[in-house]
C-alpha cells in the first residue's frame, strides 16, 4: 500500500500519516526530513533529497506526507491514493500556533523562533493563493485515486473514506 499526503502547515497530515501508518503497519515518510538536513532551515543537497525519495520510493509499502509537489511528482504517480488536505486557513492557523507553543513548552522546537512562526503564517497565505491551485493542477491526471478533504474530519473518516479507494 502506498498512500501520499499533501496539504499545507497545520492541514493535519503528520497527524493523519501518523495514525495510518499504526493501522496498517505500514513505514511514514515526513517530506521534511528529506528536505531540510542539519540545522534549522538548512536545506538538503538536491541530489541528497532525491536519493532519500528514491530510496522510500523503492520501498513495498509507504505513507509519504508533506506539503511539496513539484520535486516530488513520482509520488504521485506511484501511489495507490492520495489526500489532499485542505481544510479552512483559519483552522489550519490555529494548530500552527498551537504546535509552536507546544514545541517551546516541550524543547522540541529546532530553532523556532516567533519570527519563524510569523514567516510560516505569511506563508500559509501564499500557499493557499499560489501552490494549492498548483497541487490541485498536478493532481488532475490522478483523480481516480484522489480524496479531497475540504473540512476538518477526525482521522477515522478520512481513513474509511481512503478505503472507497485503496484497500486498509
Amino acid at each position: 500500500m502506498r498512500i501520499r499526503i499533501i496539504g499545507g502547515s497545520g492541514s493535519g497530515k503528520s497527524t493523519l500519516a501518523q495514525a495510518l501508518g499504526e493501522r496498517c503497519g505500514v513505514p511514514v515518510c515526513d517530506l521534511d526530513r528529506l528536505q531540510w538536513g542539519g540545522a534549522y532551515g538548512q536545506r538538503r543537497p538536491e541530489a541528497e533529497r532525491a536519493a532519500l525519495l528514491r530510496e522510500v520510493l523503492s520501498q513495498r509499502d509507504w505513507i509519504i506526507e508533506g506539503v511539496y509537489y513539484a520535486w516530488t511528482a513520482e509520488t504521485f504517480a506511484q501511489a495507490d491514493a492520495i489526500c489532499l488536505l485542505e481544510p479552512p486557513l483559519a483552522l489550519c492557523r490555529r494548530r500552527v500556533i498551537r504546535r509552536y507553543c507546544r514545541r517551546k513548552r516541550d524543547g522540541t522546537g529546532h530553532g523556532e523562533t516567533l519570527r519563524s512562526l510569523r514567516d510560516l503564517l505569511r506563508w500559509m497565505e501564499t500557499f493557499q493563493t499560489r501552490n494549492l491551485p498548483a497541487i490541485r493542477e498536478a493532481l488532475a491526471p490522478y483523480a481516480g485515486k484522489t480524496l479531497r478533504v475540504t473540512k476538518a474530519m477526525p482521522a477515522g473518516d478520512i481513513l474509511a473514506a481512503l478505503e472507497n479507494i485503496v484497500s486498509l
